[in-house]
């Protein structure tokens, strides 16, 4: 599971909205093997939904490869994937030197440069940590009778 999540460079966070609906956004991330560490804007819909709920769900899907039986047959086509679901409560991270040493686990998912952050961008992002609880995984496209 944990190589399927280390493949996707975006995750879909999936929040309930309340009114039966769920509320699903994509979402960059780091993963530190018991949590994933997420940032945003310090206002929006997103926080004003897990101010209510922390409960959320976080979905991993890297690309999948086109697959078919018969070039010629529709229905014979399908992606063959995989994807992880990890559940969790939502936590925030306020500490200003916490905040900066998460920043720099996240950014080295996506770069090897070093940052340096400054106090007003510090208190300016929303640090996410959600601890995990529940990680399930499954494959799929997989044809059937094999």
């Amino acid at each position: 599971m944990e190589a399927i999540i280390n493949e996707c460079s975006i995750c879909f966070v999936g929040i309930a909205d309340g009114n039966n609906c769920p509320y699903v956004f994509p979402m960059n991330f780091a993963y530190t093997g018991n949590e994933i560490i997420l940032h945003s804007a310090p206002f929006g819909k997103h926080l004003d939904l897990i101010e209510k709920n922390n409960k959320i769900s976080i979905t991993f899907c890297p690309d999948g490869k086109l697959v078919y039986q018969h070039p010629d047959v529709a229905c014979s086509y399908r992606m063959d994937s995989k994807s992880v679901i990890c559940c969790g409560e939502v936590s925030f991270i306020e500490d200003i030197n916490e905040k900066e040493a998460v920043l720099n686990h996240f950014m080295k998912k996506y770069t090897d440069r070093p940052f340096t952050y400054s106090q007003p961008a510090l208190r300016n992002v929303k640090v996410w940590k959600m601890k995990i609880e529940k990680m399930t995984a499954k494959s799929f496209g997989q044809m059937h009778w094999k």
